[in-house]
Order: structure tokens, then C-alpha cells, then sequence
């Protein structure tokens, strides 16, 4: 979207006027705020907004009409809108008095009163970010920059209003600027080695835009930087079932790769071997099969292939999907507690040496070393009645692949 021009506006009156549009909408006229506990009428707060945003022009009163009232086939929609007009006046009016008159009406059409400058927080961002984005600053400008812009940066434009066919391209556009201006502005802050600002600004993002796997990805990075493995892994482990349940897809391999990093450092920083000693012990005493991330698992498929290699003893590897009885994927939220639930019979019908990692949305890797075929099978059988048998109500599908390791090749599971 191309940034409008504005003319320039001569203010005859100096009254300061600003508008609040991303998150809930505010409008400042001097010490007066204007806002929705004034009234709860959302075609008011629309008429208002649009004439804000469009405040460089006379808005005819068939645009208007088309805005407020999109799908209204009623015989007088002038009307309707002149009424609409009234009693925002009126609400209005107790507020801030006669002048400075906010609305002004034209011969078939309105506007906002030319005469005020209003000052708007998404256009003002907007500009902020787009200074910022210039390389010809220093770094130090760009961070100073930055950090303006995204702290005007409450939540998305307009909210309330989301649904509004006018809005939406401006609430499209204004959040592309604000994650190209927090990644840029995250770079920035990583190469001047600011991480506690670099984890308050992915985290804020996060607010906004929680399925981006990259600020999370940041976020995990700022983490590490400051020595908090926990906390790192921690958010991992969130980061990953939030991309699970909401979309029902793996970790990123920008993610994965955060992991490893996670896992090398927790292993360097701890020299007291009885803590190690204790924590393992804590490990192993849990009920169970041992249940992974899918990179921890891949690191056991290889050890264990060498073990087996070195034996010569049998490894199986057992793939268990989630479906529907027609074989469709199914909508989240079933496939969602299913999993749970599924997690739940795997986990407490294999022995603590067996593995298990969730390999997709709606499947799990089983790794089952020193059993035969015949075992394993009667292991994954065991596994789908247990499952049935706890929900007898659930109506999808537990079906299950299983294959031996290959010794010879010397294959890894790669997926």
C-alpha cells in the first residue's frame, strides 16, 4: 500500500487533537478524551475513524453509506446517516463544547474540520519506521528510531473494527510494517549485543503476533545470549506445542537448530557432577516411556543403531497417525485432545527404555529397541485398545506403521 499524502493543513485552531487507532480507539481533543465509555455504538466509532483516516478530503455521502451500512438495502440511508451524525454531535457536544466543531458537513458530503491537525499514532509509527529503515542513519539512530515507532505500537489497527472491509487492508499493511520493524530493529539490537531489550521487544511482538515462529525463534536467542538456557527451553517447549495445536505442523529447522544450541549449553555450563548424577536419577525414575523433542529423538535413533549395530539386536520403529475414518486430517480442536489422549496410552503402555516423540500434528514416532516384530506389533496393539478403551466416545481413527531399523544401511530417521 502506498503511503497517502497529506496537504498541508494551516490549524486556525490550536487546540491539540490526537487520535489512538492501534488498539482501541481514543481521540484526545486538549485534556479531553473521547472513547467508548461514552457510548457503545460501533457505528459511531466507525463514522469517526473513517473520517480520521480519510481527513485530507470531503467524503461524499454515498462513500459513507457504503462504509456504515454495506449490506442495508433500506429505502433512506441518507437519513440514517444524518441521524448517525446528530448523535455523535450530541455526544460530543457535552464533552468539548461548541468549538471546536470536529464534523463538518458540505453539500453531499463530510469531513473532518480541515482546520484541526490531528495528529495519528499509526501514521505517525509509520513514518518512525520507514526513518528507521534507512541505512544512511547510524546504527544508533536506527535504534533510537526504532524503539519510537514500536512503542506507539500498542496492538493492531483499529481491533474493534477488524471486521470492517475498510479496515482490514490498513490493518494488513500497518502489521506487515510492524514485523519488518521489529526483525529489522532485531538485528540491530543483536549486533550491539542488547539482549535483555531484544527479549522485551520479542515478547511484546508475541502479544501481537503469536504463530510467527521466527519471533519466537528471537526470542529463544535473546534468552541463550543472556545465559538462561531454562528459560530458552522452556519457550521451546511452548513455542512448539503453540505451532502443534494451532496449525498441526513441526518445529522450524531455525527452531531446531535453537535447540541443539539449548541442549550443548545446559550440558557445558553444569560442572558438579552429583547434580548431573541427581538429575538423570530424576529422569529415569519416571513412569513410563521417555518422551522428546523430535531432534533429542533423532540423537537417540542414532545411538541406539549403533548399540543395535554393535549387538546385533532388534530395533523397531513405529509410526502412529490420527485420522479420520475416511483418512482426512482432522479440524484441530478434536485432533488436539486426541493427541492428548493418545500421548497418554502410549506413554503408560511401553517401558521406560522405549521413546516416543510427537513427529507432526497428528502423529507420533515410537522407537521400541530389543523387541522382535511379533512384540512390537503386539505392543502397538495394546497401545490402540488401551486408547479405545479410555474413549469410547472418540470417533477418530489410531492406525500405526511399524518397520525394523536397517542395521546393513545403516539408515538415520530422518523423516
Amino acid at each position: 500500500m502506498v503511503k497517502r499524502s497529506i496537504p498541508p493543513i494551516v490549524a486556525t485552531n490550536s487546540i491539540p487533537i490526537r487520535a489512538v487507532m492501534l488498539g482501541d480507539f481514543k481521540l484526545y481533543v486538549g485534556d479531553v478524551l473521547i472513547d467508548d465509555d461514552i457510548s457503545r455504538s460501533q457505528k459511531m466509532w466507525n463514522l469517526l475513524a473513517y473520517l480520521i483516516t480519510h481527513r485530507d478530503r470531503n467524503v461524499p455521502q454515498e462513500e459513507l453509506i457504503d462504509v456504515l451500512w454495506p449490506d442495508d438495502n433500506s429505502q433512506n440511508p441518507g437519513n440514517a446517516l444524518k441521524t448517525l451524525l446528530y448523535r455523535t454531535r450530541a455526544t460530543i457536544l457535552p464533552l468539548i463544547g461548541d468549538e471546536p466543531q470536529l464534523i463538518l458537513s458540505q453539500r453531499g458530503s463530510y469531513s473532518w474540520n480541515h482546520s484541526l491537525h490531528c495528529e495519528v499514532d499509526a501514521e505517525q509509527f509509520a513514518d518512525l519506521a520507514r526513518q528507521a529503515g534507512d541505512r544512511s542513519f547510524t546504527d544508533a539512530k536506527r535504534l533510537e528510531l526504532y524503539k519510537e515507532a514500536l512503542s506507539l505500537y500498542k496492538k493492531d489497527f483499529l481491533p474493534r473494527l477488524s471486521e470492517q472491509l475498510w479496515v482490514i487492508p490498513l490493518a494488513t499493511y500497518y502489521h506487515a510494517q510492524y514485523l519488518e520493524a521489529v526483525f529489522e530493529y532485531s538485528n540491530l539490537l543483536l549486533a550491539s549485543e542488547q539482549y535483555v531489550e531484544l527479549a522485551n521487544l520479542v515478547n511484546a511482538a508475541i502479544l501481537i503476533e503469536p504463530y510467527d515462529d521466527k519471533l519466537h525463534s528471537l526470542l529463544i536467542t535473546a534468552l541463550l545470549r543472556q545465559g538462561n538456557s531454562l528459560a530458552a527451553l522452556n519457550h521451546y517447549d511452548l513455542a512448539t506445542d503453540l505451532l502443534y495445536r494451532n496449525f498441526g505442523v513441526r518445529p522450524s529447522e531455525e527452531l531446531r537448530a535453537l535447540y541443539h544450541e539449548i541442549m550443548k549449553e545446559r550440558k557445558s555450563l553444569e560442572m558438579d557432577l552429583a547434580v548431573i548424577q541427581n538429575d538423570l536419577q530424576e529422569t529415569a525414575s519416571r513412569p513410563g516411556a521417555f518422551v522428546c523433542d523430535y531432534g533429542f529423538f533423532r540423537e537417540a535413533y542414532r545411538l541406539e543403531l549403533r548399540r543395535a549395530r554393535r549387538e546385533g539386536s532388534c530395533v523397531h520403529v513405529a509410526l502412529m497417525t490420527v485420522s479420520l475414518p475416511d483418512g482426512k486430517t482432522p479440524s484441530l480442536k478434536p485432533l488436539n485432545a486426541t493427541m492428548d489422549q493418545l500421548l497418554e496410552a502410549i506413554r503408560l503402555n511401553l517401558r521406560r527404555g522405549d521413546v516416543l516423540t510427537r513427529y507432526s500434528g497428528a502423529q507420533f514416532v515410537l522407537m521400541l529397541p530389543t523387541a522382535n516384530y511379533e512384540d512390537s506389533q503386539m505392543v502397538m496393539e495394546r497401545i490402540v485398545n488401551s486408547f479405545y478403551q479410555q474413549n469410547r466416545k472418540n470417533f477418530l481413527k489410531i492406525s500405526y506403521k511399524l518397520q525394523q531399523m536397517d542395521l546393513e544401511q545403516a539408515l538415520i530417521f530422518e523423516g
